[in-house]
């Protein structure tokens, strides 16, 4: 019995978890065409603070969660002094902010790119100084970007496998690439693998695709 109440209560935070997780901010686009799991979007213009690191897919990322992690939390030169949540009672100077969705990760090289969209509240002139040097803050145009949306585990494995099946299609449906892959992450690490939603995004000419889906 106290095996089961385990469970319940565990499968319950489970759910809360995922609830939490998808009450977050994401970037905002405008579906133009949906073919099954494929989808062509127009993405409005963002912010996203960004690091470089090292490493093979899955390593990189982990990596490069904690630095843009440690941003986010209050590791930048605003002046304001924001209070951790309980039960750290430290007040540590610095900016918190609110955390966003994807976590966004492109190959650079033998490197690998990995992104935080910032929240759509604030500007490149409004956000806080990183103090990290390896972290950088870009404002990205509104672009037109083909996608994949899978589940399961952030693997390369399936990165390639999905990565090669948007291409695929890509070049069925006649559309002209204009950049590199992005490998796309919504949820914690914490969400189970079968409740995760992973995305590949590569953008393609905006003048391709224009036939929007009634």
């Amino acid at each position: 019995m106290k095996h089961f109440v385990r469970v319940t209560v565990l499968t319950a935070l489970i759910i809360m978890g995922a609830i939490d997780a998808m009450a977050i901010e994401e970037a905002k686009y405008e579906v133009i065409k949906k073919d099954n799991k494929f989808e062509i979007r127009d993405y409005a213009a963002h912010i996203l603070a960004e690091t470089v690191v090292e490493g093979n897919l899955e390593d990189a990322g982990k990596e490069a969660f904690k630095r843009l992690f440690r941003y986010i939390s209050g590791a930048n030169r605003s002046g304001d002094k924001v209070a951790m949540t309980a039960p750290v009672s430290q007040e540590p100077m610095g900016e918190k902010i609110k955390m966003t969705a994807p976590v966004g990760q492109q190959r650079l090289k033998e490197s690998w790119v990995v992104s935080f969209m910032m929240p759509g509240s604030y500007t490149l002139a409004t956000l806080p100084e990183p103090e990290d040097p390896k972290v950088s803050l870009r404002q990205v145009p509104s672009r037109r970007i083909a996608a994949v949306r899978y589940s399961g585990f952030w693997s390369e494995k399936s990165y390639l496998k999905h990565k090669v099946e948007l291409e695929s299609w890509i070049r069925r449906m006649g559309l002209t690439i204009v950049g590199d892959p992005i490998w796309a992450r919504y949820n914690p690490p914490f969400m189970p693998w079968f409740l995760r939603r992973n995305e590949i995004l590569i953008p393609i000419d905006a003048s391709t695709g224009q036939e929007k889906d009634q």
